[in-house]
């Protein structure tokens, strides 16, 4: 088949030893890339005086990148600012955290030329270009600006806001527009999805033309539900491995005679991790019998500590731990266990492998791939249970989790106090559900389904699933 180019901000190249802390969205990519011959374009990361345009390739673990260096006010304005400054918390819902500044406006625009004027002579007439994420949205259009007649794909990996929302964006309707640019935009969800349709119905005399096809701003646009998932079959084999199983033994010696309740997030205000401490908090104090019986382990590293919002929230956290550790700690024992560090992803497995409790609360989520690897990594036989919150764009395929309202501190300690009384063949049940849903709807049938549907073959392309 032809090649298949994807861009995404960030490139990321995983090790493929399980060595990597690398997040969802790049062994995602790298799974992709493994069956489709062809290049993984982005950012390296990496800062310059000034921006040349020239490209750095290398190949590492079958997978070949071009990457190249941008400018320290790239940076700035386009992923401190307009990328995590203004949409990521506006498209989570955090409208009195965005910043609107035209500088951002400014440095986002310019970085997306410049990723397309780099990215152009790359692009051979038969390739497929599959573009992701927030930060490249208006990609497209500057590629059509300089002829690229390519299919071009592109994939959303956070939510989309509800139009009352969206119009808070100054300039919405430029950057809607330049997503008609691509042949084919999917969502995580089929609601994600029904958000952009009534966008484009109530801002650009919009209509839906068939199901998955949309009419606005003068030109028809393929749109689909493409829920990502994880790469099962992998992450089976790395919680068998040695690693794996040294930190699930430590972890059970840590936890002798206690349930081990974890969660394990990015450092993020739509992680919900505040509610989260305060829903636990509230679990300790309504059941003062179950107190030493359980310890929560919170693992979060930091992220983007370059916007104030980040630097914000980890003070917030460092309090709310420091008064619960004292409030209910005794001599030989603390409650929370609170990391501020990366870990391995199959140490990582080991420790959701010794978890009797996965606490997936996040505020909106466009998916959350740790709630898939929780279930990924338990056995069988004595299944941990999954806490999952309603506003996860996993919830849709995993109803047999115990769904939860991460605002409510009520909710939360309520399914805390479920899960861990919760009889065996009952987690064995829900566990089943869950894995088969894992399994099923893997990265490769993600990866499978949108290729196929930006192809154009409708024969190969599973239907885009309504969840």
């Amino acid at each position: 088949m032809s090649r298949l180019i994807v861009v995404s901000n960030r490139v990321n190249l995983p090790s493929g030893d399980g060595e990597e802390s690398v997040g969802g969205l790049a062994m995602a990519l790298a799974a992709a890339l493994k069956e489709y011959s062809g290049i993984w374009f982005g950012w390296s990361g990496k800062t310059t005086d000034t921006f040349t345009g020239g490209l750095n390739i290398e190949t590492v673990g079958g997978v070949t990148a071009a990457t190249v260096d941008l400018e320290e006010v790239d940076l700035d304005e386009y992923y401190n600012g307009y990328a995590n400054k203004t949409l990521w918390p506006l498209f989570h819902y955090r409208n009195d955290l965005a910043a609107f500044d035209r500088a951002f406006d400014k440095g986002y625009t310019r970085v997306n030329e410049r990723f397309a004027r780099t990215l152009a002579p790359l692009i051979e007439p038969d390739d497929i270009i599959w573009v992701h994420d927030y930060h490249l949205i208006p990609l497209a259009k500057e590629l059509r600006a300089l002829g690229i007649k390519n299919r071009i794909g592109f994939f959303l990996h956070i939510p989309w806001p509800a139009h009352q929302v969206m119009i808070n964006l100054p300039r919405h309707r430029q950057l809607v527009e330049a997503m008609f640019d691509y042949d084919l935009v999917g969502f995580q969800t089929a609601e994600y999805q029904q958000a952009f349709e009534e966008y484009v119905l109530s801002e650009a005399d919009g209509s839906i033309l068939r199901p998955g096809c949309v009419k606005g701003f003068g030109r028809v646009l393929e749109v689909g539900a493409f829920p990502i998932g994880i790469d099962a079959e992998d992450f089976a084999r790395m919680k068998k491995s040695a690693r794996a199983r040294r930190m699930r033994d430590l972890m059970t010696a840590c936890t002798v005679f206690r349930h081990l309740i974890v969660g394990v997030d990015r450092l993020d205000y739509s992680k919900g991790l505040e509610e989260r401490f305060l829903g636990f908090e509230q679990f300790l104090q309504r059941n003062p019998d179950l107190r030493r019986e359980v310890l929560m382990l919170q693992i979060a590293p930091v992220s983007r500590e370059a916007v104030e919002a980040y630097q914000e929230i980890r003070g917030r956290l460092d309090g709310l731990s420091g008064r619960i550790n004292g409030e209910f700690a005794d001599v030989d024992w603390a409650p929370l266990r609170w990391v501020n560090r990366n870990y391995r992803r199959d140490e990582l497995a080991g420790i959701y492998g010794a978890a009797r409790v996965g606490l997936v609360t996040p505020l909106r989520d466009g998916m959350n791939l740790v709630a898939k690897e929780y279930v990924a990594a338990q056995n069988p036989e004595d299944p941990g249970v999954l806490i999952l919150s309603r506003f996860a764009g996993a919830a849709r395929q995993m109803p047999d989790a115990l769904l939860v309202n991460p605002n409510s501190p009520e909710e939360v300690a309520d399914a805390l106090k479920r899960a861990l009384a919760m009889e065996r063949p009952e987690r064995i049940r829900r566990w089943t559900s869950l894995f088969e849903s894992v399994e099923r709807e893997d990265v490769a049938a993600w990866r499978d389904a949108f290729v196929e549907a930006l192809i154009g073959n409708p024969a190969k392309a599973r239907p885009a699933l309504v969840i």
